[in-house]
């Protein structure tokens, strides 16, 4: 009887043993996934923080572009005033009908000289329509050009009232006209947007100063008329702090736009 009991007691020893093994070995297994889940997640951060990193140095963007005060002037340009800020306060998008298949000229006044440009309401009526409106609101007086990029991507941005290139109108809208090919020849005049194809479009924009390859569709809207030179001799004088992406070294700011409807 007795060697009966040491034999049971030994049993629930054993038993009480290998519950507690299987235990534990659920639970390692459990903290291993738990690691392997962690792991991923900062994976999937990293990635999020690199890729929102390439679009704040994109034309996609409208974040500010690194760099430090212009105090460069070229010839022809006197240094431009200091930017009144936004006054986007009450602004609404226009209805893209008031563009819908007219042309449009506009000429932007700058520190530098006249540029010009012809809109394209037929194959961007949205955009156009946003032009023409915010011009009317006086919405880009003393505005900078804020942005030069010098290397694979060839723009001038402008379009900001702040400077700082987190100004918007206040409103948003979608991606029209986007080349198939990526390709924007010289002289192209195209939305800057941010990572939103949706709204991301407001009031700042970009003129193509030579051939660009450009993944992830932009507005093209028109295309500059006069006032390349203009542009050309801004995109000489390179940037600010030396780079290829940033404030221009020779500033140059909107002071007045006017837009008429091209008739016949």
């Amino acid at each position: 009887m007795t060697k009966a009991l040491e034999r049971a007691a030994a049993r629930r020893r054993y038993e009480r043993q290998q519950k507690a093994l299987a235990q534990r070995r659920i639970a390692a297994a459990r903290n291993k996934r738990v690691v392997v889940v962690v792991v991923a997640v900062l994976a999937i951060v990293a990635l999020f923080v690199g890729l929102s990193g390439f679009l704040a140095k994109s034309p996609t963007t409208a974040t500010p572009a690194a760099g430090t005060t212009p105090t460069t002037t070229v010839a022809g340009c006197p240094q431009p005033p200091a930017p009144l800020g936004t006054n986007a306060v009450g602004l609404k998008l226009p209805d893209k009908k008031t563009a819908a298949g007219k042309t449009f000229t506009a000429v932007v006044g700058t520190n530098c000289g006249d540029i010009t440009f012809q809109l394209d309401g037929t194959k961007a009526p949205q955009a156009v329509a946003s032009f023409a409106y915010l011009a009317d609101q006086n919405y880009w007086v003393k505005a900078p050009c804020h942005r030069l990029t010098t290397a694979g991507i060839f723009v001038l941005q402008c379009g900001d009232p702040t400077g700082t290139g987190s100004g918007d109108p206040g409103y948003g809208f979608g991606v029209e006209n986007a080349p198939k090919n990526n390709i924007y020849p010289r002289g192209t005049l195209a939305m800057a947007r941010t990572n939103d194809p949706v709204k991301g479009n407001g009031g700042q924009f970009f003129i193509v100063y030579k051939d660009t390859t450009l993944p992830g569709g932009y507005t093209i809207f028109g295309k500059v008329t006069g006032g390349m030179d203009i542009v050309d001799k801004i995109a000489k004088a390179g940037v600010a702090d030396g780079g290829t992406d940033g404030t221009p070294a020779a500033p140059i700011s909107m002071l007045t736009v006017s837009v008429t409807e091209k008739k016949g």
